[in-house]
């Protein structure tokens, strides 16, 4: 909410003033325009923009930047935004940095239990001396007033002496900071260099990055530092309003709740505690197709069907049966020993391609989750069902309202695993000691770096110790963890079709909700939707599913993820769309989640899909609008960007 200038605040009456978010998710993008960028969503759970705003003209992916605020908390208890408007100013100062290289190789994360846990050595070993090199470190960056930008608010440092863009910094019309990361840009120190593995390639850099963002206001004369907030760039969102089954948000409160750092509600209710579960692994049909199966439209497990519904709203005691199995359909995460395989989630977890056999083998729900499920399998929750809950606006929240929202829907919008070491953030984000409350990360003194030498090798004993290197954060802390760069990680850990393709059905996933394993694609989204063809036959096109990587692949798992470094951008995003009437009649959800934005440059010409529509067309011929469906026309004739001849597969 802005407030008008005539709204003047009294600094005696400030309590303290504090950064929001306390940390925002950015995400990079390739599109160049000076306004191809949008605003990271508000509110928990919300799309952060139109899906169709997502991608410029070029089909290159635009960047998700975070909006920080200043928050004051009045000594009458009242919280409020200021703004330039309220007649204060603003001075934003943000420092961040990738720290990538220099930092220690992934092996598996340093606190998992029984001995998973596997000591690692330092990346890129060999550069002994000058390490500082491999470090990209910025200046910091100052900005203050309105609508700013250019070259001055640049954030550039360098790996050895190649110069790499991280972000750079803007503000809107009322000195809020918008902050812009990378491009989505990776290279290796010695040109030709192919990546060879999914997390630790040597000598490669990219363009994540994360930092605390501090502000000092003024008022009336009088200056304040506010709490620091802090942000992470990350790869895109490649599935834009589907969320993980557990997300980085479940993680957070879990342990914060452990900590009795927060109080949680005590019941259960159904809407706030049973519904998002649920719905999250429904949402899994659109990026995987064993969980399509699994839990998709059609599953005792749909809980968009009525029918479903009605059921798992149902608490009585007739019911009870039936909640009670479901309950047990899911994996105790307070169980250890061997892994069930036969329990949902079924994604994979932090140990799998280490010890795939123990319990960490698959993902858990959080101990939080699970104790409202047993709370709803014996009927104690309150069923205040009314439907899905609409979307908030942000405008309409008061502003202790906006300050849940501004923390947890950057979290909420992130993956709480597996972590491994995962494609957002990763398993420190579970670690109390870099937390300073809940959802504000223990920022280290300004000027004080985030130190990048444990000895030769990092244990789990030094990385778990106070005085290790998750005491606190600072520049370069978050992004530090996790896969280089991260486009091989995202080409390596996809769904069990890759690791066992003789099995049934191709769950587990890795991160399907963020990085998509098997997709309706636009093609068989046209034929399904048109009314013209029989009903069956568009249900045969609903359930099928294309690998979404498949522009990509190569000839082998190398060529997969050096094309990966080079077209991330050329990829489809999954974005929802209005399922038509004839459809929703057939059983299907509202809305569907259909892949979009494939680069036609590897797509090629659809002859196939011209010879489908004639067939399903043939009882009642209309002139076939193929273009006008959003997939590729069929053209001259042009192949597909990649094309394999015997012998090269």
């Amino acid at each position: 909410m802005t407030n008008g200038g005539n709204n003047a605040i009294n600094p005696a009456k400030i309590v303290d003033l504090a950064v929001y978010p306390p940390l925002g998710i950015a995400r990079v993008g390739n599109a160049e325009g000076e306004e191809d960028y949008f605003t990271a969503a508000e509110v928990i759970g919300a799309l952060p923009t139109d899906p169709g705003a997502l991608r410029d003209a070029q089909g290159k992916i635009k960047r998700q930047a975070v909006r920080f605020r200043i928050y004051a908390r009045l000594t009458s208890g009242e919280v409020r935004e200021l703004t330039l408007d309220d007649g204060v100013e603003i001075e934003w100062h943000v420092t961040v940095a990738n720290l990538k290289a220099g930092w220690y190789e992934f092996t598996n994360a340093l606190d998992l239990p029984d001995g998973l846990s596997i000591t690692a050595p330092k990346r890129n070993a060999d550069t002994s001396s000058g390490r500082f090199r491999l470090d990209i470190t910025p200046p910091p960056r100052t900005i203050a007033g309105r609508d700013l930008s250019g070259v001055g608010y640049i954030l550039e440092g360098r790996f050895f002496s190649t110069p790499v863009y991280l972000g750079e910094l803007r503000t809107d019309s009322q000195g809020r900071l918008l902050f812009l990361g990378g491009r989505g840009f990776a290279a290796p120190h010695w040109p030709g260099t192919k990546p060879t593995t999914f997390a630790n390639n040597t000598l490669w850099f990219d363009d994540v990055a994360d930092g605390p963002v501090r502000a000092r206001i003024t008022i009336g004369g009088i200056t304040f530092d506010a709490t620091p907030g802090y942000v992470a760039v990350v790869p895109p969102n490649y599935a834009p309003g589907l969320f993980g089954v557990v997300t980085m948000d479940d993680v957070a409160r879990d342990l914060f709740a452990a900590q009795n750092w927060l109080q949680l509600p005590p019941e259960t209710r159904f809407t706030r505690d049973i519904w998002p579960i649920f719905s999250r692994l429904t949402g899994m049909q659109w990026v995987n197709h064993g969980l399509f199966m699994a839990h998709g439209f059609g599953s005792p497990l749909d809980a968009g069907h009525l029918d479903v519904l009605a059921k798992l709203t149902d608490a009585s005691e007739q019911g009870r049966a039936w909640r009670l199995s479901v309950l047990t359909l899911f994996r105790d995460p307070a169980l250890g020993g061997a892994v069930n395989r036969s329990k949902l989630p079924y994604l994979y977890g932090d140990a799998f391609g280490d010890k795939d056999d123990h319990a960490r083998g698959l993902l858990a729900v959080t101990a939080t989750m699970y104790r409202h499920l047993m709370a709803w399998a014996v009927g104690e929750f309150v069923n205040d069902w009314e439907g899905p809950p609409p979307p908030v606006r942000f405008e309409e929240l008061t502003p202790a309202d906006q300050l849940e929202h501004l923390s947890r829907a950057p979290l909420y919008e992130c993956l709480g695993g597996p972590f491994h070491p995962g494609i957002e953030l990763t398993w420190i984000m579970r670690r109390e000691s870099i937390w300073a409350a809940p959802y504000r990360l223990k920022v280290l003194e300004e000027g004080e770096p985030a130190q990048q030498d444990f000895g030769p090798e990092l244990t789990p004993e030094i990385c778990l110790a106070a005085n290790g290197p998750l005491r606190g954060v600072a520049p370069g802390a978050l992004t530090r963890w996790l896969g280089i760069p991260w486009h091989t990680d995202e080409a390596s850990c996809q769904s069990d079709f890759e690791y066992a393709p003789s099995t049934y059905l191709s769950m587990p996933s890795y991160w399907g909700a963020r990085v998509p394993n098997q997709v309706l694609s636009a093609e068989a989204w046209s034929r399904s939707t048109d009314s013209a063809s029989p009903a069956l036959q568009r249900l045969k096109h609903l359930a099928y599913r294309e690998d979404w990587t498949r522009d990509i692949n190569g000839r082998n798992y190398y060529e997969r993820i050096a094309n990966m470094v080079q077209e991330w951008w050329m990829l489809g995003m999954i974005v929802p769309r209005d399922t038509p009437a004839h459809l929703r009649n057939l059983g299907l959800p509202a809305t569907s989640h259909v892949e979009n934005g494939r680069h036609p440059s590897n797509a090629g010409s659809n002859h196939k899909l011209e010879l489908m529509e004639t067939i399903e067309r043939v009882d009642s011929p209309v002139s076939p609008d193929v273009g006008a469906r959003g997939v590729v026309p069929s053209g001259e004739g042009k192949p597909p960007r990649r094309v394999y001849h015997r012998g090269e597969v």
